[in-house]
């Protein structure tokens, strides 16, 4: 295995971090010691060797006083195209009672969901239209109002 940077959302997402911790006037080992982390592996999360889990980038949000979930786009764990705001990952990510893998898994499976659904939609525009036996607004509007009570 090649030495060298993880990928380029984690090499932004170090630099992101550096800038963070040395605009909150943090030494390396300040900020590894607030987040519950070890020095050297802080350093390799800002050198852009690591990869750090979502647990990890939660830790060091709140040590920086900043938004886990830039962390979380940064690190490429949530998409800034969600359009939802990511509401399913930062529930994922926020379950204590899940593992890492677990998490991992989930968001996994989860977005491949999204892209198949979103295959789906572009080869079938139809099947996001209402079909032709769909209750008209007149019988909703009706049904709605003989069903209070």
């Amino acid at each position: 295995m090649a030495k060298g940077k993880v990928g380029k959302t984690v090499g932004s997402l170090g630099d992101y971090l550096k800038e963070q911790r040395t605009s909150a006037r943090l030494s390396l080992r300040q900020l590894a010691d607030q987040a519950g982390v070890s020095n050297p592996y802080l350093s390799q999360i800002e050198r852009g060797l690591r990869k750090p889990s979502a647990e990890v980038l939660q830790q060091i949000a709140k040590a920086l006083r900043i938004s886990a979930e830039q962390l979380y786009i940064r690190a490429g764990i949530l998409s800034p195209d969600d359009g939802v705001g990511g509401s399913v990952e930062l529930a994922i990510l926020g379950d204590t009672g899940l593992t890492e893998r677990q998490k991992q898994s989930l968001l996994d499976v989860y977005a491949s969901f999204l892209a198949l659904n979103a295959v789906d939609t572009e080869a079938t525009p139809q099947a996001a239209e209402a079909p032709n036996n769909a209750p008209t607004t007149t019988e909703t509007d009706s049904d709605a109002v003989t069903d209070e009570g």
